[in-house]
Parts: structure tokens; C-alpha cells; sequence
């Protein structure tokens, strides 16, 4: 088990250095000044020049590189090239901001759909079977902005369940964002529910049709025992893997849904970087989604690999 932790540590780093170059280069070659981004059209050319130098953004781009490199290594994500402030107090409360929506997101999500997944498999083919597939389907298809300005127009306008813009004032309690949150973060579920449902049936038929399955039927024990002690610990091995994958894709897929609720979080801070060509809050944004998601795999791994020993002894060999 030392060796297969080792070896998810060693990928991260190499992964996560990746992300930062890819970032950097991408945000390098979008047109425009960073100085006249910030200093605005009218600002004198002088003042822009004077401002870049400040910044180091007129220095070539290998040694913008390294500069960039040195504060990923350090975990010093530098100052904002827009606001002049640390980007740590720029990101982090973006990213609890983010978080909150994405747990209450899987909060909906994860229950709703393995248990949709679960009755779909002891239903192959019946039509309890196909209406959770195809809706499952349905929903995945559907872009999380396009479900999320649908809600919104429907129960916010319309109905007056939830609030339109989704930020909660200061002092706001737990319970009562709820009221500000749910809305969104059910426009993300929707949209999820269809990948975390299929994987379960698929995981839950091939199960049911194993041997171990028969065999512990044959021995006389009941169907929620064979359910619980052998189908549902081998069936949700890759259920577990789709849910630390879309741990990821959700923080990055809260961009859609945060600007149609007009939400703070973390996708509308590196959006607004983009634009502003502010790389180190870019890039120490892509970061954490990064960091978020290589640690969701690597506890989905862990988890895997404590129920299947097999999984990590095929891997460290």
C-alpha cells in the first residue's frame, strides 16, 4: 500500500506541473496588454510601460516561465496583476464559495443516483429500467447553464421557490443559504445524476451475473445480504471512480452555472482572470481545481484499492 500511495503522490506532482505550464502558455499567447488591461485605454503609454515592468510582464517569456515555476514550487501564488492583492485572499474564499455548491450538488446527487442505478439493474430492460437510463441520458446531455437558466426562469421567476442571484448576504446561516445555494447546485445534480446512475446499473448487472453472486445465493443467504456483503462492494468500484472524476469536472463546471446565478465562487474569479490576463490568479485557481481533483482520485483509488486488494497489487507490480 506504501508504494501504490508513492506512486498516485509522484503522478500528481508531475500532473500538476503540467497544468501550471499549460495554463501559462495558454494565458501567454491570448492577445492584448496587461497594463492597459488594468490601467484602462486611456491610461499614457509611459504609465503602461512602467506598470508592466512592475509586474515583470515585459520580460521574455522563458523567464516569466520561471518566475511562474518558482511560485507553484513554493506554493506562493504571488499578487494579483489586476487588484495588487495576494491572490491566496483572492482564490481560497472563492473556492469554499465553490465548495459549498458542489457538496450540496453531490449531496443531491450521489444517494439519488446510485440508488436510481441500483433499482434500474434489478429491473434490466423493464421499463422502470428505461425511463432511468434515458433520463439519465437526457440529463447529461444537457449543458449545466442551459438546465441552470431553465430552473432559474421556472422556479425563481415564476414560482418565487429560491433566489434568482444566489449570493447570501454577510452573516447569512448555514441553513439559511440554503435557500440562495439550492437552486444551482440542483442545475449541476441534473446534470450529473445521468453518469453516476448508468455506472452503478452497469456495475450492479455485471455483478449480479458473477459467480461469487450464485454461489452466495446457493449458500441460502438472503437477497439484501448478497446485495450488501458481495454485489454492492464489487459493483461500486467504478462508481467511486466516476464520482472522484466528476469532483473535478464540477468545481471546473460551476463557470455556466455561477455566471447565470450571478455566484462569486471560483469559476467567475478565473473568468474574470482570463479577461484580465491576470496569470497568477489563473493559474493558482487552475491550480486548486487541479490539487481538488488529483486528492478526490487519489482517496477514490485508496477506497478502491481497500476494497479490491487486487487493484493496487496489479498496479505496484
Amino acid at each position: 500500500m506504501r508504494k501504490f500511495i508513492l506512486q498516485r503522490l509522484a503522478s500528481i506532482v508531475v500532473t500538476l506541473w503540467l497544468l501550471a505550464t499549460i495554463v501559462f502558455m495558454l494565458v501567454s499567447v491570448l492577445p492584448g496588454d496587461v497594463g492597459r488591461k488594468v490601467l484602462g485605454p486611456t491610461a499614457p503609454k509611459e504609465d503602461v510601460a512602467a506598470f508592466n515592468a512592475q509586474l515583470g510582464t515585459d520580460k521574455p517569456l522563458f523567464e516569466q516561465y520561471v518566475k511562474s515555476m518558482k511560485r507553484v514550487f513554493t506554493l506562493d501564488f504571488g499578487t494579483s496583476y489586476q487588484t495588487r492583492s495576494s491572490v491566496s485572499d483572492i482564490i481560497f474564499p472563492a473556492l469554499g464559495r465553490s465548495g459549498k455548491l458542489a457538496v450540496l450538488a453531490f449531496i443531491f446527487t450521489i444517494p439519488i443516483s446510485i440508488f436510481a442505478g441500483i433499482y434500474a439493474a434489478r429491473r434490466k430492460d423493464k421499463l422502470a429500467d428505461r425511463v432511468i437510463v434515458n433520463a439519465g441520458l437526457a440529463s447529461s446531455s444537457i449543458p449545466e447553464f442551459v438546465t441552470a437558466a431553465v430552473l432559474l426562469a421556472v422556479f425563481a421567476v415564476e414560482l418565487g421557490w429560491g433566489k434568482a442571484f444566489a449570493n447570501p448576504p454577510d452573516g447569512t446561516s448555514l441553513f439559511g443559504q440554503l435557500e440562495y445555494l439550492w437552486l444551482p447546485a440542483m442545475a449541476m445534480a441534473i446534470a450529473y445524476f445521468g453518469y453516476i446512475a448508468r455506472m452503478t446499473r452497469a456495475g450492479v448487472i455485471t455483478a449480479l451475473n458473477a459467480d461469487y453472486t450464485r454461489t452466495a445465493t446457493m449458500k441460502g443467504m438472503s437477497s439484501s445480504q448478497v446485495m450488501r456483503r458481495h454485489i454492492l462492494r464489487n459493483a461500486l468500484a467504478p462508481t467511486i471512480t466516476v464520482i472522484s472524476v466528476q469532483i473535478g469536472y464540477l468545481i471546473g463546471a460551476v463557470i455556466g452555472v455561477e455566471r447565470v446565478f450571478n455566484y462569486s465562487g471560483l469559476g467567475s474569479t478565473m473568468l474574470g482572470a482570463v479577461g484580465a490576463h491576470d496569470v497568477p490568479v489563473l493559474q493558482g485557481a487552475v491550480l486548486l481545481v487541479g490539487i481538488v481533483y488529483m486528492l478526490s482520485t487519489l482517496l477514490a483509488d485508496l477506497l478502491i484499492a481497500f476494497l479490491n486488494p487486487r487493484v493496487r497489487l496489479e498496479t505496484t507490480r
